[in-house]
């Protein structure tokens, strides 16, 4: 069968709005938790005066903790049987405890030391980050076995990652916000956001919980006892890694979107003392325009993304959509102008193809991979995909924290200088700012180009699966 064959989606397989929605506001309150604490963060630097290097260890040990208990959860997930599903009640009790934490997480008191400060935070944030897991993994296993249909999943996730992207139209502006009028500094405006945060988690975050309606899936048999299911657990951790296509789709999104967050976390500091001369009030203006009009532009790239992919194939619009971030990021090179600071706002639509487009795929080509795995093992595992897949996200991401602070150092950034950052360090940190991200996403480029499930080959492995499912079914009767 060519991989050119298109097929059309049947009636039965179509995921009704309503279900579409609801799970859309899911993806805006995971995307809000997952961009809130690295857009906040920058406090515990510029408003408490922590050693960037200490901050940056902020950024990396919760998060190992976070990759660790994700795989964890995704197994508890799959072979959870309840009245209300395999996922349902850990996404309503993860919104809760998460908007919870997060909000009481920022209420750090003024006058502390240092080490006091970083103990606080490190242990908050490692208790926020197993709350949003417990959300976000359920979460995420859901997306993945709302339809059997190849185009379907596409269309959801453009959906709901269209819906998600909003979060990220709020997020470039919190430095602004918090460095407003409004408050009496930085810190305090933290404090506060984070109050606005939490609550938005927690209401918002039950929404797919409530309205959406899970497939009657019978999860494997678990094995008796702690080391049956720890022996389980950790065979089932293995033959995922096992998995060529899933191993490069998790390659490519921990270099492209990792990339682009150890980019961007320097982004802020070239506004400020490069373009800005020390201005925050000014830079964190420019930061939120260039953060939303990113954002706007990806909400457009989201759905063209779906559109493209549909009549392309998903392997296709990957190239070529993160060839044209490639672009956007090189642009902004020459928009970093001091008489010029505007001009970076050009780099915005075409920076807006790599997350955007990244996403919308990655989670319908996991779908089908989940389907590849099936035939291989006889098992649905989505949520072990979906908690290994996060789980190299935030790996990259705990590695992109610590990078930031070890790079600031090398640098040789010192925010006691103020505006009198040497023109080394500046240059240094618009090369990290640009360069990083070019050059991850063009590696990124070469994994996908080897990836070999096509339209063909997903309607394929669906049709050997539903004729298994009848014979076992029949079997049994």
């Amino acid at each position: 069968m060519s991989a050119e064959t298109h097929f059309k989606t049947a009636a039965e397989d179509r995921i009704s709005l309503r279900q579409k929605t609801a799970y859309a506001v899911g993806m805006l309150v995971n995307n809000l938790q997952a961009a809130a604490l690295p857009a906040m963060v920058v406090i515990l630097n510029l408003g408490l005066g922590m050693d960037p290097v200490l901050v940056g260890l902020l950024g990396a040990i919760p998060r190992i903790f976070d990759a660790v208990s994700d795989p964890m959860l995704g197994y508890i997930s799959d072979n959870t049987r309840s009245r209300w599903g395999r996922r349902r009640p850990f996404i309503f009790t993860g919104a809760l405890i998460a908007g919870l934490i997060f909000a009481l997480m920022w209420q750090l008191p003024e006058g502390h030391s240092q080490p006091f400060y970083f103990w606080t935070f490190m242990v908050a944030s490692i208790l926020f980050f197993l709350a949003y897991t417990v959300y976000a993994t359920p979460f995420v296993a859901f997306g993945y076995e709302m339809t059997p249909d190849y185009h379907e999943r596409t269309r959801l996730h453009a959906f709901a990652n269209t819906v998600g992207q909003l979060a990220w139209l709020g997020v470039p502006w919190f430095y602004a916000i918090m460095a407003s009028s409004l408050f009496r500094d930085t810190v305090h405006g933290a404090r506060v956001l984070a109050v606005w945060v939490g609550v938005i988690v927690a209401i918002l975050g039950i929404v797919p919980a409530i309205f959406c309606r899970e497939k009657q899936t019978v999860p494997p048999k678990a094995a008796e006892g702690l080391l049956e299911n720890m022996a389980e657990f950790l065979k089932g951790i293995g033959t995922t890694f096992k998995c060529g296509p899933f191993v490069k789709l998790c390659g490519a999104t921990f270099l492209v979107f990792n990339g682009f967050q150890l980019g961007m976390s320097f982004s802020l500091y070239v506004m400020i003392y490069y373009l800005f001369s020390g201005n925050d009030s000014q830079a964190g203006k420019l930061m939120g325009t260039f953060g939303s009009l990113t954002a706007i532009f990806t909400l457009c790239v989201i759905p063209l993304t779906g559109w493209i992919a549909t009549r392309i194939g998903k392997r296709k619009t990957f190239l070529i959509t993160i060839s044209l971030s490639i672009v956007g990021y090189a642009i902004k090179w020459v928009g970093y102008n001091p008489d010029h600071p505007y001009w970076l706002l050009f780099s915005a639509p075409l920076v807006a193809f790599g997350t955007g487009a990244l996403f919308t795929l990655m989670g319908s080509m996991i779908s089908d991979v989940c389907d590849y795995d099936e035939l291989q093992t006889h098992q649905r595992r989505e949520g072990v995909f979906g908690a290994i897949y996060w789980w190299m996200v935030k790996v990259g991401m705990a590695l992109a924290g610590l990078l930031t602070g070890v790079l600031l150092k090398v640098s040789g950034f010192d925010v006691a200088l103020g505006a009198g950052q040497a023109d080394k360090t500046l240059f240094l940190l618009r090369v990290f700012d640009v360069g990083i991200p070019i050059l991850t996403s063009a590696i990124a480029l070469g994994i996908i180009a080897t990836y070999t499930i096509t339209e063909g080959k997903a309607h394929e492995i669906r049709g050997e699966l539903e004729r298994r499912r009848g014979k076992v079914s029949e079997e049994k009767r």
